[in-house]
């Protein structure tokens, strides 16, 4: 992982399945299904990753499934969440981990397109973020979010972190001709709970999967 003498956020474009065949696979499957549902092309497909630089050290934020092993504490894992369905949660191997990693890692970091690139140099935002991440709710991962027609996955907790701490998520895109689904589910979940928070309601409705 690179280093970093400013603080700020650096953002992580990486090819699905980039270090290991069977993610690769499964996710060209699914997009083939999906281009055919909505008479388009394939495209590449993307997960994305941070890497926050703040005066207490650099931290990595990654949503990874399935849990390799119950030492979640020494991945900095902060939330874990269900695969596909809430009852399945029950057994590791389909839940997920929300990791914010002081030092850490991204495995397949080194197939990053364009590497590590930075999306904001102020560390206000950024140590925002880190502390906001343990509260995201654990969202289903595979369920598509209400009203959004879009996934919860792990593009969708990198949105979320990033439009709840401030950054305009909204704005980026993978990179040319490259997909990223569950990103706009993360944003849509982020601006209902801002708007929910505003008001001092209960959440009932796109957040709420």
């Amino acid at each position: 992982m690179t280093e970093s003498t400013t603080y700020g956020i650096d953002l992580l474009w990486i090819p699905l399945g980039a270090g290991g065949w069977f993610v690769r696979l499964n996710g060209r499957v699914w997009e083939a299904a999906q281009a055919l549902r909505e008479h388009r092309r394939p495209a590449a497909l993307f997960h994305t990753g941070l890497e926050v630089h703040v005066p207490a050290g650099r931290f990595v934020i990654e949503n990874a499934w399935p849990i390799p092993d119950t030492l979640g504490a020494g991945r900095g894992v902060v939330v874990e969440g269900p695969v596909f369905a809430r009852s399945l949660g029950r057994m590791r191997t389909f839940r997920y981990e929300v990791r914010r990693w002081p030092g850490g890692a991204i495995y397949d970091a080194a197939w990053a397109v364009g590497g590590p690139t930075r999306i904001t140099d102020d560390v206000t935002v950024a140590e925002r973020l880190l502390a906001l991440l343990p509260s995201m709710s654990p969202h289903v991962w595979g369920r598509r979010v209400p009203e959004t027609g879009d996934m919860w996955n792990s593009n969708s907790t990198i949105s979320w972190v990033l439009t709840r701490s401030g950054f305009p998520a909204v704005d980026l895109e993978p990179p040319a001709g490259g997909r990223a689904p569950g990103w706009q589910a993360g944003i849509a979940v982020a601006e209902h709970e801002m708007v929910v928070g505003r008001k001092g309601i209960q959440s009932t409705g796109v957040g709420s999967s």
